[in-house]
Parts: C-alpha cells; sequence; structure tokens
C-alpha cells in the first residue's frame, strides 16, 4: 500500500469534548459556631454558577491532556484528523485514531497494549480504512498482532524487476483495489522470546490498467491466503516509540495451491532492530529488513520497495520483484516540549535471484521529519524522503516508523 504519501499537511484538528467538574462547597450556620462543625461535601451552594468553557478552550485542553500519563483510565483514546494534499492522492481528508490500554489496570509494570485506525479519501477517488495493534495478555503471557486495510488507489505500475522501475518510460496508470488481513497470536516461551501461529489473506484487483503487457500474463485480480509461524524476541521498553532495546522477528508464510491459491508461493520475513541513546533527548534507531518469496508469486504479492515504513521517499511498488532487502538508521532528537525532529539514511534494492544481487543495484534513501508528540509515546509523524534520481514525497502518519 502507498502509505507514504497519503497525508502531506494537517491544518485542522479536531476533538472530543472534555468534561468539566463542579467543585462542592460546605456551609456552616452561625449557630453552630461553638460546636463542632459538620461539613457535608455533597451540599452545593444553591448560587454557584458553573461557567461553561468554549469550544475553543474545550479543543486546547484536549490537545493539551493528550499526552499525559493516564494510568488510571482504562481505555486511552484521542483522535486527529484534517485536510491534506500530496502529489499522489492530492487534495483529501484524512482521521487517525490511537488507543492505549493494559489488559490488566493495576499492573503498572505490563507495557501497554495499542491500537491505531486510520481513514483517508481524495479527490482522485481514493479511499482507505485501516486498524492495526498490539493487544498484550495479563502478565505478558500471549500478545496478539493484527492488521488489516482496505483501499482503492488510482496508482502507478513500472513493470516487475529492477530494471523495469529504473526506466522512467514504464510509468503506466494502474488503479487498484486492494484488501489485508494478517494476524498472529504468540505465546510466551521465556523472558522475551515468543512464538506462535500466524494466518494472512490478500486480494488485490487492478480495474483499469494501462499497459497489460506489464503484468507479464498474468490475472488482473488475484487472491492468497496462507498460514504459518513467527518467532519474535523483543526487550523494547516501549512497542509505539522504543527508546532502548532489540526486536527481532521471523516470519515464515506458507500459501499452497491445495487450499485454492492459483499463485502457490511461500514468504520469509525478517526485521531486527535496535535503540540506543547516545545523549540527553536522542535516540538511534537501526533498521534491517528482507522479505524472500519462494515460488511463483504473482504481481501484487512480490517484494516492494517503498512505503511509510521503509525507504520513504521510494513510490511504493516502483521496485518489485520475488525478493528485497533494505536497511536505515535514523537519529530522534527531542527539541522542546512535545516536538522533535528525525534524520535518517538507508538503502535497499528488488532483486530475483540472489546472484543477481549487485551493489550498483542499490538504491539510496535518506530524509528528515518532525515528530509531535500526539499521546504519551505515540507521536505523530511527518517526514520527507529523498531516493534516486530526484525521487522524493512527504508522508504523513502515527507511531515511528520502525
Amino acid at each position: 500500500m502507498d502509505m507514504r504519501k497519503l497525508l502531506f499537511l494537517f491544518s485542522l484538528l479536531f476533538a472530543v469534548t472534555s468534561t468539566v467538574k463542579a467543585e462542592n462547597t460546605c456551609m456552616r450556620s452561625d449557630s453552630l459556631m461553638q460546636e463542632k462543625a459538620l461539613c457535608d461535601d455533597s451540599i452545593t451552594r444553591p448560587d454557584t454558577v458553573i461557567k461553561k468553557k468554549s469550544l475553543f478552550t474545550r479543543f486546547l485542553d484536549y490537545f493539551n491532556d493528550a499526552n499525559k500519563n493516564k494510568k488510571r483510565k482504562k481505555f486511552d483514546f484521542s483522535v486527529i484528523g484534517g485536510p491534506h494534499y500530496s502529489t499522489d492522492t492530492e487534495l483529501g481528508i484524512g482521521l487517525v485514531a490511537a488507543g492505549l490500554y493494559r489488559t490488566c489496570p493495576t499492573d503498572t509494570l505490563l507495557p501497554p497494549s495499542n491500537v491505531s485506525l486510520y481513514g483517508d479519501f481524495s479527490t482522485v477517488g481514493f479511499y482507505l480504512l485501516g486498524i492495526r495493534g498490539t493487544n498484550i495478555f495479563p502478565q505478558d503471557k500471549y500478545r496478539l498482532t493484527y492488521t488489516l486495510y482496505f483501499f482503492s488507489f488510482p496508482s502507478y505500475t513500472w513493470g516487475m524487476g529492477y530494471e523495469m522501475g529504473n526506466n522512467n518510460d514504464n510509468k503506466s496508470k494502474l488503479k487498484r483495489w486492494q484488501s489485508k488481513i494478517k494476524t498472529a497470536f504468540l505465546f510466551r516461551l521465556a523472558d522475551n522470546f515468543y512464538f506462535g501461529p500466524s494466518v494472512a489473506f490478500d486480494y488485490v484487483s487492478a480495474r483499469s490498467v494501462e499497459r497489460e503487457e506489464l503484468l507479464e500474463g498474468q490475472d488482473k485480480t488475484v487472491w492468497n491466503i496462507g498460514g504459518g509461524f513467527s518467532l519474535m524476541y523483543d526487550s523494547r521498553d516501549v512497542l509505539t516509540n522504543p527508546h532502548k532495546g532489540v526486536f527481532l522477528n521471523v516470519s515464515q508464510t506458507f500459501r499452497p495451491k491445495f487450499i485454492g491459491n492459483e499463485y502457490a508461493f511461500s514468504t520469509t520475513e525478517l526485521q531486527t532492530c535496535a535503540y540506543t541513546r547516545p545523549w540527553k533527548g536522542a535516540i538511534l534507531a537501526f533498521d534491517l529488513e528482507s522479505t524472500l518469496n519462494f515460488g511463483n508469486p504473482s504481481w501484487a504479492m512480490m517484494a516492494k520497495l517503498g512505503g511509510s515504513n521503509s525507504m520513504r521517499g521510494y513510490y511504493e511498488g516502483r521496485y518489485r520483484d520475488k525478493h528485497k532487502i533494505e536497511t536505515q538508521v535514523e537519529l530522534r532528537q527531542h527539541v522542546w516540549k512535545r516536538n522533535g525532529i528525525v534524520l535518517w539514511v538507508g538503502a535497499g534494492t528488488v532483486f530475483n535471484k540472489f546472484s543477481a544481487l549487485t551493489f550498483d543495484k542499490v538504491l539510496p534513501n535518506y530524509g528528515l521529519g518532525y515528530r509531535w508528540e500526539f499521546k504519551k509515546n505515540v507521536n505523530v509523524r511527518l517526514d520527507y524522503g529523498f531516493g534516486k534520481s530526484g525521487q522524493s514525497g512527504f508522508l504523513f502518519n502515527i507511531n515511528e516508523a520502525f
């Protein structure tokens, strides 16, 4: 999904109202001053006038309190949204919501679970709706990770392979409708180690293709269902905005033909992340990812560079092939109050076999971004990424890229 250019500028924020509490007062009678005064907190002055806060004041209070740690609140949920513009989707309206909660409210050592909902539609006919999150069960014995989204997007394709994506003349219009469901249920094996089954479903339909030969004779509508397992090591202190720790995830998904897949293949995904604090207010983050497809993946299920989380600035799907490898290093610096900036450098490539993996096909990536702490350890991010031959783009999202 081309998430990297979804939202460029949020100029209008909207929020829910906050509650106003009335103060209780005690009344005393002059005739009882010599005796012990009895004060009833439930009695309110009859002439008390509660001044109603204006909409603008409640608006400011909402966002001023959004990032405060609300340990007593069972479910801390906030919303942000407004108009945006990007070169891909043009003028649109987007909405992002984030929620934090603990499955055991009394266990303050338990990392908070998180859920994010996002939606968007624009004047070019793009629309998107999705949800993702991680549910951490009491005592962190189990974890449930999930991603679900669908979107329709008048996008572009360059064909398959590094050489095709590297040729500007191959740019062709393609209207794509896509949906995805992926979830994993993990059991804790030992401290920070988790293992469990996973399932995935993908449906992609190219409803309007300018140059069908770029699909190399494959079906315009494809779907795949698969299952497998995930092995995870996670010592991060915070899932949504890690300050320190290590994250390692190996995921294996099988999509065999006997369960109805026309394009049968298997996918091995690896992600390694590390975080450290080199000085006050700074976080240095490292990420290495690879996607390896074995068998016969369709054009829609091939490994793709670009997006909102890696190789930011590249058009997602311009470079696609059976395999990909990408890496990035990012410096995140807190500046003032809830504001911060980031700088990153990275590289990546796609290839159809390991013998074709050469240094001259490695694509560079770098960029900078702004961070605003929307909720406690939940950042709204606005990034601008750069790539090869002037490729660039704005990205808006919630939570860090990795």
